[in-house]
C-alpha cells in the first residue's frame, strides 16, 4: 500500500462552512477540473479524524471543535486556501497509515 500526502487547511467548522464563502471557493475549483478533465484532489471534511491522531495533536489542538477541514493532495491549492482564509491552521500528513488510515474520516455521527 502507497501512502500519499495529504495536505490541510482547518478551522472551526462554524468558521469554514459559515462564515466564509467555502463553497464558492470549491465549486469555482471543481467547475475548473472538470473543464479541464482533471480528477478532483480536494475534499471539505467535517468533524476530520485526523486532527484527533496523536502524531498530530500537537499541532492541531488549537484548532476549535467542533473542526472542519480543506484537504488535498496538492499542496500548492492548500497554500491558496491558507492565504485566501487566514484564520486557519495549515498542515500536513502522510495516509493511509497506522496513525490516519482513512485521510477522509469524519467523526461526525449524522
Amino acid at each position: 500500500m502507497t501512502m500519499d500526502t495529504y495536505y490541510f487547511v482547518a478551522a472551526s467548522e462554524r468558521f469554514l462552512t459559515e462564515e466564509e464563502p467555502l463553497e464558492e471557493v470549491l465549486r469555482e475549483r471543481a467547475r475548473d477540473y472538470s473543464e479541464k478533465g482533471k480528477t478532483i484532489d480536494f475534499w471539505l471534511v467535517r468533524q476530520p479524524r485526523f486532527l484527533d491522531c496523536d502524531e498530530l495533536t500537537d499541532q492541531t489542538k488549537a484548532v476549535p471543535r467542533p473542526a472542519a477541514a480543506v484537504i488535498s493532495t496538492d499542496s500548492t491549492f492548500i497554500d491558496f486556501m491558507k492565504l485566501r482564509l487566514e484564520y486557519v491552521l495549515k498542515g500536513s500528513f502522510n495516509a493511509p497509515s497506522a496513525a490516519v488510515p482513512d485521510p477522509l474520516a469524519s467523526n461526525q455521527t449524522t
